[in-house]
């Protein structure tokens, strides 16, 4: 597949032989259910064609979230990244398949079915973004827009074999995103390469008025500064590994080895238990998913189940368009915002959510990025992630940056002989606004790896 930056020197005429091709290919790979529709005429579509997870609005598409209690919805305006998209020589063409609202690291849980892992069918492909990084490292998609709330973008992508890049809480408007998450939720690039994840933020990135947690920033301009020789005191964090199996243990050994050999200095640091990451994120997401998704109860939006009364269309409604999973997290968040329990657990939460932002603080004094593994398996088969605490352990590497607001990327990192062929993925976190930072030294491996 070319690259976004290849595509950005086409003519018109040369971009609808791009989006036929893909329309091509997408029918011929239809077993990896990647995309879910999108498709609209190329004269309404100019542009390079970016791919866009299914909770991102497109002025007069369908938008569902992968939820049945959306389909038939259509987006009555464009999310602030479609219109920047627009103003950057780039259009929305697919949408890709998720996890319904976001929620889970597979993609099974979409009402469409599961999205399946290009590099293996029998494997997941990571999620919730699963669709957008299957469809990039298949070849279907020049690049994607997804969202990440816990790790949705670089999940994936490590899974998949491609680059995710979840930016600074901020630097990308969530207008017109639908939330799952409020305070975590944050736009972000899929990439075939790291050139691609930078010139796709710097096109999206900005301030925008109608995102009031929108930064006061203009837009990065990380591309024109993208410079793979600076060397970078990297942070490792070896007390993380403790639940990851053998092989992510080795891959981060050889990962630290290489980036030693390449001239990055190697600073050993320690962090709070990793446990308490996960066990305050999904407090406090399911706190807010709680309260996000109570405007979906057949009043306003989407399908509206039979009913006789106002509490039959409400409970009928959410019992019959939700799927098991988003269930299961607006009960656990209605439960730790109720009385008697807010202050126990809600509270107690966001109390060591500023823990942990501060010993973030701590280590960016000690070091400029940090190094991490992005899951504690490679991607498993589908049907072993069984139980919903499997799962949501699955993205304990991965929250501490969303729950601190801070920018990471991964990227394919070394591949390890003798094991499953599968893809290996690591993450680079930088400080708050540090983009440019982690893209830098993520190109330095990517080249150094030949990936480029």
């Amino acid at each position: 597949m070319i690259t976004l930056k290849q595509a950005l020197s086409l003519r018109e005429e040369e971009l609808r032989e791009i989006k036929s091709r893909i329309l091509k290919n997408v029918k011929e790979n239809i077993e990896l259910n990647a995309y879910i529709g999108g498709f609209h005429s190329f004269e309404q579509n100019k542009g390079v064609p970016i791919l866009i997870k299914d909770n991102i609005n497109v002025k007069g598409w369908e938008i569902t979230c992968g939820s049945n209690i959306l389909k038939g919805y259509i987006a009555p305006y464009n999310a602030s990244v479609i219109e920047n998209l627009h103003n950057n020589g780039m259009c929305a063409f697919g949408r890709a398949n998720m996890d319904e609202f976001a929620m889970g690291s597979t993609t099974e849980s979409s009402c469409y079915g599961r999205t399946k892992n290009p590099r293996d069918t029998s494997r997941v492909p990571g999620g919730s973004s699963g669709g957008s990084a299957a469809a990039v490292a298949a070849g279907l998609a020049i690049a994607s827009l997804g969202s990440d709330t816990g790790g949705s973008i670089r999940q994936p992508a490590g899974f998949c074999g491609c680059v995710g890049l979840k930016p600074t809480y901020g630097r990308v408007s969530r207008y017109g995103l639908i939330a799952y998450s409020s305070s975590f939720d944050q736009i972000g690039p899929i990439t075939q390469n790291v050139e691609d994840a930078s010139l796709l933020l710097d096109c999206i990135s900005g301030h925008d008025p109608k995102d009031s947690t929108s930064l006061n920033l203009p837009a990065t301009n990380t591309f024109a500064s993208l410079d793979s020789d600076i060397r970078y005191k990297v942070g490792v964090l070896r007390g993380w590994l403790e639940s990851a199996d053998s092989e992510i243990i080795q891959n981060y050994e050889e990962s630290i080895k290489l980036l030693e050999s390449m001239g990055h200095s190697i600073v050993e640091l320690d962090m709070l238990d990793v446990d308490y990451h996960v066990s305050t994120y999904y407090i406090i997401s399911t706190a807010e998913a709680s309260s996000n998704l109570a405007r979906f109860d057949g009043v306003r939006y989407g399908n509206r189940a039979h009913c006789t009364n106002l509490k039959e269309l409400y409970v009928n409604t959410r019992t019959q368009g939700f799927g098991d999973e988003v269930k299961r997290r607006i009960m656990l968040g209605s439960f730790v915002l109720s009385s008697g329990y807010y202050d126990a657990y809600y509270l107690r939460a966001q109390r060591v959510r500023e823990l942990i932002k501060a010993q973030y603080n701590d280590l960016f004094m000690a070091c400029d990025v940090l190094l991490a593994p992005i899951a504690p398996t490679l991607a498993p088969k589908f049907g072993t992630s069984i139980s919903p605490l499997a799962m949501y352990l699955s993205d304990i590497y991965t929250i501490g940056v969303n729950l601190a607001g801070l920018p990471a990327i991964c990227v394919p990192s070394v591949s390890l002989k003798g094991l499953s062929g599968l893809p290996f993925g690591v993450q680079f976190i930088g400080n708050h606004c540090q983009e440019q930072s982690i893209l830098n030294i993520a190109y330095g491996l990517e080249k150094e790896l030949g990936n480029s």
